[in-house]
């Protein structure tokens, strides 16, 4: 066994996307609100106060858009687990057949598969 462990990033990467996403989204929106607002001449609190509630709608709209995905996967995934165990239940064989198959196709050999 090696001493160092190797550091992989791939389980990390749907929160990296969700964060350039998010941050991506709001200097934009941000953004095109403070050049819309300022082009109309508004005094320069009205400007900063545009961008500052700007940035707060567009915060929380990412906060609850990232609440219900988050929500929607769990309740997949709950979904999921119940239907494999009634089918773990109903039909062990089928089901230690089936992720037999997943590993091989994944590259195990039968024997260790």
């Amino acid at each position: 066994m090696h001493g160092n462990r190797e550091i992989h990033f791939a389980s990390r990467i749907g929160w990296l996307r969700a964060a350039v996403l998010g941050a991506n989204d709001g200097i934009v929106s941000t953004a095109s609100l403070l050049a819309g607002v300022a082009s109309a001449h508004a005094a320069q609190g009205e400007v900063l106060l545009a961008g500052v509630s700007g940035l707060v709608a567009g915060a929380m709209s990412m906060a609850a858009g990232e609440y219900v995905s988050v929500s929607s996967q769990a309740d997949t995934e709950r979904a999921d687990l119940a239907r494999e165990t009634k089918e773990l239940e109903s039909d062990f064989e089928f089901e230690l057949e089936e992720l037999t198959n997943i590993y091989i196709q994944r590259g195990l050999d039968k024997a260790l598969a």
